[in-house]
């Protein structure tokens, strides 16, 4: 019996760090990036809770270098681990988290632990960089604290991209007990704040063992926003492995999720159309992805949608917004992974920074009459065919997919999810125009693509299933959205 107890006890030990702590129900992380914690707050409140999403992934919080013309990834050069940004204070997170607990969506914050600043200068909350000698006094890092000088050439050289300095930017000596310890104190006031968990920036560029040590001085998240007695902090850990590079995924996976670029690589592939859509009958381990319950899933993140990262140019991003959205169906009706939602402000070059004022000050997303963001930001999240396929996937379940149909040329494709759900697929030269057997129960279906359940009346399409659980499907070749979609949950 004791023995017993000591293998499950370690069992729940190795797999608590892939708990995501989503409320039932609720299904998809989004990442807001670059949004101002208020605004965060807000959005919990009146649009993910209601349309059922699950988490957020926000900016980095900790206090990072000024840096002129306010690129994007100055957010990845932290200065301290004070929590003062532009997208507020500590104060102002610290009331974003609870907020966003209390309608049941969980914060998982974007950490840089890799490296501290490239540049002399000050931080967003006035601290100093003084790379130049190796200095961050606000943590405090000296000069033992960072690894010696040298540059990354050679991606098959796991010393060299574990130890010498990304792109410039002043490596930590992860492997010192100061540095392990200080890095763990900034994660556990972040703990103590009421996140559920981390996305860890540029894991392959610690070693595994430091990553272990880092993550095993964790706390258990802080039960007053409404986790259990002992829960550990979701981890998911950014590795970016399309294969051919010494570093290997696998080497993290003991640690928590990972981060599947490969995932976003072959999905964009396939919906640019260079790719049969009946290759996606396997999508997921099938294709030599890891194991589902550790692969963190997106069509793009936020370094690939500029070149960045991983993919090239099969990465979809909001610029070819009708793929992009079938893409984006398909990852929230496959029962592959654990998705993440990309939302976006907009961009002309890989360097620019979010909306701002003249005083660099972020501003805050404004909606139009349909919910949709303006003022420069694109919120792929408010676009009607990716929130509702959220509620598609809340609606599945755990259901499998079931009754696969495709077309002979392979560029339509079908399936249900049990009897929970239903989607079809065009990319073909020609519409869809059949008799399909959905598996569902016969009644008056909202097509989700083209609207929503409203009441007892839909303000798109319907679709309707016969007795024997057959629907025309008509899906026109040039259609506003190349999916229809339907779930128990649009039923009338």
């Amino acid at each position: 019996m004791k023995l017993l107890v000591v293998i499950l006890s370690i069992f729940v030990a190795v797999n608590a760090q892939w708990d995501t702590h989503w409320w039932s129900g609720r299904s998809g992380i989004v990442h807001l990036f670059e949004w101002k914690w208020n605004d965060i707050a807000n959005e919990c409140e009146t649009f993910l809770a209601p349309n059922g999403y699950a988490g957020v992934q926000t900016s980095p919080p900790s206090e990072n270098l000024v840096i002129g013309n306010r690129p994007w990834w100055e957010r990845y050069q932290p200065v301290s681990y004070h929590l003062n940004t532009r997208s507020g204070d500590r104060n102002a997170f610290a009331d974003m988290v609870r907020r966003c607990n209390a309608v049941g969506i969980r914060i998982y914050p974007d950490v840089v632990i890799n490296h501290m600043a490239a540049g002399d200068g000050y931080g967003t909350g006035g601290s100093e960089s003084r790379v130049s000698q190796l200095s961050f006094p606000a943590v405090p890092y000296g000069s033992n604290d960072f690894n010696p000088r040298c540059d990354i050439t050679n991606y098959n050289d796991p010393y060299q991209v574990r130890n010498c300095w990304l792109v410039g930017l002043s490596d930590l000596k992860t492997g010192s007990d100061y540095v392990r310890q200080k890095i763990a104190d900034f994660l556990n006031d972040l703990i103590s704040l009421g996140v559920a968990g981390f996305r860890i920036d540029a894991v392959k560029h610690m070693w595994p063992a430091d990553v272990q040590n880092i993550v095993s001085r964790l706390n258990n998240l802080n039960t007053n926003h409404g986790f259990p007695a002992n829960a550990r902090p979701f981890i998911t850990q950014e590795v970016i492995d399309l294969g051919g590079e010494a570093i290997k995924k696998d080497e993290y996976l003991h640690i928590g999720t990972i981060t599947e670029f490969r995932y976003s690589a072959e999905i964009g592939r396939v919906f640019r159309g260079y790719d049969l859509l009946k290759y996606l009958k396997n999508f997921g381990e099938g294709w030599g992805f890891m194991a589902s319950a550790s692969a963190l899933t997106f069509v793009d993140n936020h370094d690939n949608q500029r070149g960045h990262g991983a993919g090239g140019a099969n990465v979809l991003t909001y610029k070819v917004s009708k793929n992009y959205k079938m893409a984006t169906a398909f990852h929230l009706a496959w029962n592959y992974g654990i998705p993440r939602i990309m939302s976006s402000f907009a961009f002309n070059d890989g360097d620019q920074g979010p909306p701002a004022d003249g005083y660099g000050n972020l501003k805050s997303p404004e909606f139009n009459s349909e919910g949709a963001c303006t003022n420069g930001w694109v919120c792929e999240h408010r676009w009607r065919q990716i929130y509702n396929m959220v509620k598609f996937r809340n609606a599945a379940g755990g259901a499998a997919v079931q009754n696969w149909w495709e077309n002979g040329s392979g560029k339509q494709i079908a399936f249900s999810r049990g009897n929970r759900a239903f989607i079809a697929f065009n990319l073909d030269s020609y519409g869809i125009n059949q008799n399909l057997y959905t598996g569902l129960p016969a009644g008056t279906y909202c097509e989700i693509a083209s609207g929503s359940k409203s009441g007892s009346s839909c303000t798109g399409k319907t679709i309707t299933v016969d007795g024997s659980g057959n629907a025309y499907i008509d899906l026109p070749h040039n259609a506003d959205d190349g999916f229809v979609a339907i779930h128990v949950d649009a039923k009338l």
